[in-house]
């Protein structure tokens, strides 16, 4: 039996945390109790401290199987800065090289070992695993192995055959990704035996999300998105090759740091582009989705896409990049209805149906996710099959003022005449151009110039067009038939002959608002970060490892905050372990020291503190209508039911609206107070005689495991 302080100490001193959060501990005690375990969490939860973590408890190896060389050599480079013995076996080592780790393995000498799930199937890796003591398997990206999944992978599936090779090991799976049917189907697959089963809530707290219409080639939109995050790092994912160079080129041209990666490039240069990018040498990557599953990376600050994904599990994963850190972070998607078409039009060849079926199902909630007026992080969630409140103000959705509606009625009814008059065999581009009284070939060719509707839109940009046809899909007025032409519904019809009218939200409209673009330069970072982040480049440098590794953005955010200059100070640093401290310490208490005398600053200023500076959230419509309905003598209790929300949502609500001066102090606890008073005094007591020795960000996570483990 492993002591439990022995868990603790592991924690602060190797990992360097003062406690586990959510999930994490439940699954760590799974694993040392030798129980199956499948955990499904957010990306930067921190699903790796859960199986690293009894990795070094348990006798015996642990063994990590992931799809991802990059994956691999992050986990391991990490690992190793931390003293923990950790290898890989994988495609980029030769044979002397594989054979090096496995004497290493047979020698005792490796706690940790990644490998890849084709690994499996080589002639005699099998018989010597059932050769040495393993203690526990992990398979990481466990969605892979559902069929249901977005990314199935043969190779994973035939990972059931752990069980029957290695029956009494247990197996710990871990994904962010995997809706209920899919979980269902990774316990199965694997052979899990009875299983814990955590499932965290899906949400990021930290990320802000944004989907709008694409106008144009969204360049404005990129750049408009991208002009006060000069010095931040980020990915923007496109869909296709050519259109990854085109935005380097158009970044590059803006003043931005970017380079492209794509599977069209040679390993060299994607391997070159990649560790520019782990090393901070480079701050954008624009790229396929070939580009960034598994990275490791913690200061992603944003990402972007530039068409539609496939799936919500797809653009949930990508999205997950930014942020890994806890630190704020933000996501644009920029789509258009073409999106869906297009990629509609690539599942022609699949044969099986119910796959086919399957797939369209995926992406037509993809699309409906993306021009959805709902809360973004809710219905992402709904997807999963979570129920959570709206996030308030962590989306475009839940931060945006009232849009003026604009009658498109008429123009609809051109669209359709034109739709009806081209005898419904044409695209979309064809029949924009009819309206436009465009003079290419493909007109003079079907002798469309002759048509009553020729040259009736010209008053319309293409792209305003656009978004009306994009308005009329989404009303079920047209649909998209063989060849991609386009097809009125019995809907579209009666729109036609003026039975009904359209309306469009003004900023769908498809009209960029042009301004001067001015590179906001100015640095919103802490006070000496960049003195900070100097000499942890020089350091990674040094020692060939991602600056990351060394310390994190957040460390170095509470570095600048805390100056600390004694060992003390710089341990009760929460990802600050002994073993960070003993390589990275002296040098930087040096630094700080010499930070501090030339700026005057005195020890006794500085206050060690485990919290960022508090942020005062904008004053979005969200608490604007819950202002109205106090300024209509409703009670927290009224207004949480009017808006379908808890309590506690409300009460959140009011504290940003007393930050803004909307409320007085008075009337703040005049509204509090019935919700004081009835709050039961037996659990009030119990919470607070806990909080003498936790904090409250430890007991809602406790709480939240408990929940899951015992009720």
């Amino acid at each position: 039996m492993i002591p439990q302080n022995k868990k603790y100490e592991i924690l602060n001193n190797t990992f360097g945390h003062k406690a586990f959060r959510a999930f994490q501990e439940g699954a760590v005690d799974a694993i040392l109790s030798k129980q199956d375990l499948l955990t499904i969490i957010p990306t930067g939860a921190g699903k790796s401290l859960c199986y690293q973590l009894p990795a070094l408890l348990l006798d015996g190896l642990t063994v990590v199987i992931s799809p991802l060389i990059a994956l691999m050599n992050d986990q391991v480079v990490a690992l190793q800065a931390n003293n923990i013995e950790a290898s890989l076996i994988n495609s980029s080592l030769n044979q002397e090289q594989i054979e090096s780790v496995i004497q290493q393995i047979k020698n005792k000498e490796i706690k940790i070992l990644y490998v890849a799930p084709e690994r499996f199937q080589a002639n005699g890796f099998l018989e010597f695993l059932s050769s040495i003591d393993i203690s526990l398997f992990v398979i990481d990206e466990a969605h892979c192995v559902s069929e249901w999944g977005h990314e199935f992978r043969a190779d994973y599936q035939k990972l059931s055959l752990l069980k029957q090779h290695f029956q009494t090991t247990p197996i710990a799976a871990f994904t962010a990704t995997a809706t209920k049917k899919v979980q269902q189907n990774i316990v199965s697959s694997l052979n899990l035996n009875n299983p814990l089963i955590l499932r965290g809530e899906t949400k990021r707290e930290n990320l802000t999300i944004t989907a709008t219409k694409r106008v144009g080639n969204g360049h404005s939109q990129l750049i408009e998105f991208l002009k006060d995050k000069k010095n931040q790092t980020g990915i923007v994912y496109t869909f296709t090759r050519r259109e990854t160079q085109s935005v380097v080129n158009f970044l590059i041209q803006n003043g931005f740091s970017a380079k492209a990666y794509h599977a069209g490039l040679s390993n060299e240069i994607r391997e070159d582009v990649y560790k520019e990018f782990i090393n901070d040498e480079i701050n954008i990557v624009v790229a396929t989705i070939a580009f960034g599953m598994g990275i490791d990376k913690s200061n992603i600050r944003f990402v972007v896409h530039t068409s539609m994904p496939k799936t919500i599990e797809n653009y949930y994963q990508e999205i997950g990049r930014a942020g890994r850190d806890g630190l704020e972070s933000k996501t644009l998607l920029l789509y258009t209805k073409a999106d869906e078409i297009s990629k509609m039009a690539m599942m022609d060849d699949i044969t099986n149906l119910e796959y086919r079926k399957l797939l369209e199902e995926k992406l037509n909630f993809m699309y409906r996710f993306a021009s959805s007026s709902n809360c973004r992080h809710k219905t992402i969630a709904s997807y999963f099959g979570d129920e959570i409140d709206p996030c308030g103000s962590k989306c475009d959705n839940c931060t945006k003022e009232k849009v003026e509606q604009v009658d498109i009625t008429i123009d609809s009814r051109k669209f359709l005449s034109t739709v009806f008059r081209a005898n419904q065999s044409f695209g979309q581009n064809h029949l924009v151009d009819i309206l436009r009284g465009s003079k290419n070939q493909k007109i003079y060719q079907f002798e469309h110039q002759k048509l009553s509707v020729y040259g009736i839109g010209e008053d319309k940009s293409k792209n305003e067009w656009d978004a009306i046809v994009d308005r009329l899909f989404d009303i079920d007025a047209i649909s998209v038939g063989e060849y991609r032409a386009i097809k009125l519904t019995p809907y579209g019809l009666k729109v036609l002959k003026g039975e009904d009218q359209v309306f469009i939200d003004k900023d769908k409209m498809g009209v960029i608002t042009h301004h001067n673009f001015i590179l906001d330069t100015s640095d919103d970072e802490p006070e000496f970060f960049e003195e900070l982040k100097a000499l942890r480049t020089e350091i990674s440098k040094k020692e060939q490892v991602p600056a990351y590794v060394v310390f994190s953005d957040k460390i170095l955010v509470t570095l600048c905050q805390t100056l600390p200059t004694t060992k003390e100070e710089f341990l009760a640093i929460d990802g600050i372990g002994l073993a960070k401290w003993e390589k990275y310490g002296e040098i930087f208490v040096q630094l700080i020291a010499k930070i501090k005398q030339q700026n005057n600053i005195q020890d006794n200023i500085i206050e060690i503190k485990q919290t960022q500076t508090l942020e005062i959230k904008k004053l979005t419509k969200t608490y604007l209508d819950t202002l109205e309905l106090i300024e209509q003598n409703n009670t927290i209790e009224q207004i949480a039911k009017i808006k379908g929300v808890q309590n506690s949502t409300i009460v959140s609500h009011l504290k940003v609206l007393y930050q803004h001066q909307k409320l007085s102090q008075e009337q703040l606890q005049h509204l509090l107070n019935p919700i004081k008073e009835q709050f039961p005094a037996e659990l009030k007591n119990s919470i607070e005689s806990l909080l003498l020795n936790y904090d409250i960000k430890t007991l809602k996570s406790q709480l939240s495991l408990y929940e899951q483990l015992f009720i």
